[in-house]
């Protein structure tokens, strides 16, 4: 009799436990854009941390689209995830709900640029993946070869050589970003003016490119010039047809960066701060560096970048300060600009 109510117990004393342990696993939501091989390197290292964390579980959230509306729309509604991943545009906005994270890591491991870029108010409220910066993948068919050590005249005379029918020398966006490099380098006034100038002088104008992206004209031999960044390199390694080269903008260029917050009203700060630290170190950061897609914040992990031109655009750069009216002034200036 005392045989069979044992083995009537054990099944319901291994199921108490087994429920019991999964009681005592901490779920925590993490947010993300991303293209599909930057979810696949996500996907991989939340497994890896899981399996080094038995009794942390990540609940990620991808967001592809609208992010950013998204994000606010979950703030709003006092349902924001533990970890969200952010760049130093949208983080002045979301500055009041976020942890200040500067006791969390050895801001000498990072690009001190990226480490400015996501501090607001005196706060460090993410911690860095990446560094972006705006350099030119260019076609050394309609260019020639490109001395790295170029200067903005020498920018100037290689656009004003001459073109031949639907090739240009230079890629043109009407956006302020792309403005950038040309406000830094020549003072706001006299850049604006001189990036207005050279529309349909050297660039195409949006007729000419229709339906097409810039990135595609010069993977077809239609700009000599493309100012881009590290996102486009995979695409371009892999898909062009011609000899190319990266280097430099022969000037200033704004520094942006993007990384890990961690949202104040989280209540699993501990399992938060531990894979927010996790994501950021060099190992997994070595894993976003391999694809190609990223410039990494950290400056042990940036070594293993090949292309010197990424890594001079850090040195030339200037970190990239916003505030919570940022984005509302570029729509303003995008729309002003180029009426």
């Amino acid at each position: 009799m005392l045989k069979r109510l044992v083995l009537l117990i054990l099944p319901l004393l291994f199921l108490f436990c087994a429920c019991a342990r999964q009681n005592n696993i901490e779920t925590i939501t993490f947010s993300s854009w991303g293209s599909i091989t930057e979810t696949q390197i996500i996907t991989k290292l939340i497994k890896e941390f899981e399996g080094k964390n038995p009794d942390i579980k990540i609940n990620f959230i991808h967001i592809p689209q609208n992010y950013f509306q998204k994000i606010h729309l979950l703030f709003a509604s006092s349902t924001a995830p533990d970890v969200i991943f952010i760049n130093n545009l949208y983080l002045p906005v979301y500055a009041n709900n976020l942890m200040d994270l500067k006791d969390f890591i050895d801001e000498k491991e990072f690009y001190p640029q990226s480490i400015q870029t996501l501090s607001y108010e005196g706060k460090l409220l993410a911690i860095p993946r990446d560094i972006s910066n705006l350099v030119f993948f260019y076609n050394k068919n309609i260019t020639g070869e490109i001395n790295p050590n170029w200067n903005f005249e020498d920018f100037k005379n290689i656009i004003k050589k001459p073109q031949k029918t639907n090739i240009w020398n230079l890629s043109y966006e009407r956006d302020i970003f792309y403005a950038s490099p040309y406000t830094k380098t020549l003072g706001f006034e006299e850049g604006i003016k001189f990036y207005k100038d050279i529309e349909g002088k050297y660039t195409p104008l949006p007729s000419d490119i229709g339906s097409l992206t810039l990135a595609q004209m010069f993977l077809d031999g239609r700009i000599g010039l493309y100012l881009s960044g590290r996102w486009m390199y995979p695409k371009i390694s892999e898909n062009a047809k011609f000899p190319y080269g990266i280097v430099t903008f022969p000037g200033k260029t704004p520094a942006d960066a993007s990384g890990w917050a961690i949202s104040k009203t989280t209540k699993h700060k501990d399992s938060a701060v531990k894979f927010v630290k996790f994501l950021s170190s060099k190992e997994s950061i070595d894993y976003f560096t391999q694809t190609g897609l990223i410039v990494p914040a950290r400056i042990d992990s940036a070594k293993s970048i090949k292309e010197s031109a990424f890594l001079d655009a850090i040195k030339k750069s200037e970190p990239n300060i916003t505030d919570k009216n940022y984005n509302k002034y570029r729509d303003n200036m995008n729309k002003n600009l180029w009426r």
